[in-house]
């Protein structure tokens, strides 16, 4: 099955942490390439995030190797200069005066390689911000995600880190594309991707709304809603659910399958455009009628019928989800620390196949001894720089199932 990747052969060289650097060797690792994580003696520091950062290491590293050496040493530089001599694509995202201190920029290692690929990840492109330090947090705010999110006055960050982890994705996009253009120029170029630029095209359609209309978008749970019903109910049990009826036809649908034959032949609701005009009293009328139903019996109902429906889900319980655990989506893996879990996959298959975990993601130094036999070190040198503390002791790589 890796030989059938699409990336089978690539080698990528990467120097990340967090979430978008990663997210990007991800990609590129779960599409076949091979993907050597650069560690810090102690590892990276993101290994050791508690709290929202605890799933960063194991969901965004898996299909990777790591190596582990002093990169501030001389030799930990020269191990480093000969793996990257090896490689098809650098990637990191750490501050770019960081990696010039290394010599690990763009500029110094393509002069000795005009074939290599780096991409680079960063908070802003190139412009009056890109000295400013930037989190998902950061960016959201700054550029509108968080108002459009939250209730007026009250911004609020998206659910999930969607600027580093779309800004990876990106970021693997641009690596892809400069490969292919490598194919026919022969020469390699830097790829950037930022934080701040990817919230842009985020809210781009609220850019373009107001460019289009004159009119300024609307915070989401202010928004005036395209549809007559497009809305989160409290029902029976405590429970809540998302119904959606959009379009004439469904109406139509949705007024027979519930019996509502008053509301089918009311005059003020008979198109789409009168049922948002009639929202005021409309959806309140509708919570009353919904309220005695439970989760369970109108997800029936909306499914049978072909109505738009989703049941409000904590992300925990998707563990158990019966679509993903039935056509794959999630994969069983090794953490770290030995524990068995499961993992979602990217949301694609290639040939019908999704693209599974070929390796776990790596205990720290996995792959130190085999990295430097590939590159030409002897036992006994591999033993006096573990000696020195400029490489950590190789432990077993681990494989998934």
């Amino acid at each position: 099955m890796n030989q059938s990747l699409p990336l089978h052969g690539v080698r990528v060289v990467e120097f990340t942490h967090m979430v978008m650097g990663p997210t990007c060797g991800m990609v590129l690792a779960d599409l076949g390439a091979e993907v050597i994580k650069v560690e810090p003696l102690a590892g990276d520091n993101t290994r050791k995030l508690m709290g929202a950062g605890a799933g960063f290491y194991p969901l965004f590293n898996r299909n990777k190797k790591s190596l582990s050496l002093d990169l501030k040493s001389d030799k930990g530089r020269e191990i480093v200069l000969k793996l990257i001599a090896t490689a098809d694509i650098v990637s990191e995202n750490f501050k770019t005066e960081t990696m010039q201190k290394l010599g690990l920029d763009y500029a110094t290692l393509s002069q000795t390689d005009e074939r290599l690929i780096y991409v680079s990840h960063k908070g802003f492109l190139p412009g009056p911000y890109d000295h400013r330090t930037a989190l998902d947090e950061v960016v959201q705010m700054m550029g509108g995600l968080a108002y459009m999110t939250g209730r007026p006055g009250d911004p609020l960050r998206a659910g999930s880190s969607v600027n580093d982890i779309m800004g990876g994705m990106f970021g693997a996009i641009g690596a892809m594309a400069a490969l292919m253009q490598r194919g026919i120029t022969g020469k390699g170029q830097e790829v950037q991707a930022a934080l701040f630029e990817n919230n842009i095209f985020l809210v781009a359609q609220h850019m373009m709304q107001f460019a289009i209309t004159g009119k300024a978008a609307a915070p989401m749970p202010q928004r005036i809603s395209p549809w007559g019903i497009y809305d989160v109910f409290s029902v029976k049990n405590n429970e809540q659910i998302f119904l959606a009826v959009v379009g004439d036809t469904q109406w139509a649908i949705f007024c027979n399958a519930f019996g509502y034959a008053d509301w089918l032949q009311d005059e003020r609701l008979t198109t789409n455009n009168d049922r948002v005009k009639a929202r005021e009293w409309l959806i309140p009328a509708l919570r009353e009628r919904m309220k005695n139903h439970t989760s369970q019996e109108l997800a029936a109902v909306f499914e049978q019928h072909g109505l738009p429906f989703a049941p409000i889900t904590d992300p925990q319980y998707l563990m158990d989800d019966p679509h993903l655990l039935q056509t794959g989506g999630l994969a069983p893996m090794t953490l770290p620390d030995g524990r068995e879990t499961k993992v979602p996959l990217l949301p694609l298959m290639l040939g019908g196949e999704r693209l599974g975990v070929r390796m776990n993601p790596p205990v720290l130094g996995s792959e130190n001894t085999a990295i430097l036999q590939e590159l030409g070190y002897s036992t006994e040198e591999i033993a006096a720089l573990v000696q020195d503390g400029v490489v950590g002791a190789s432990t077993a790589a681990a494989v998934a199932p």
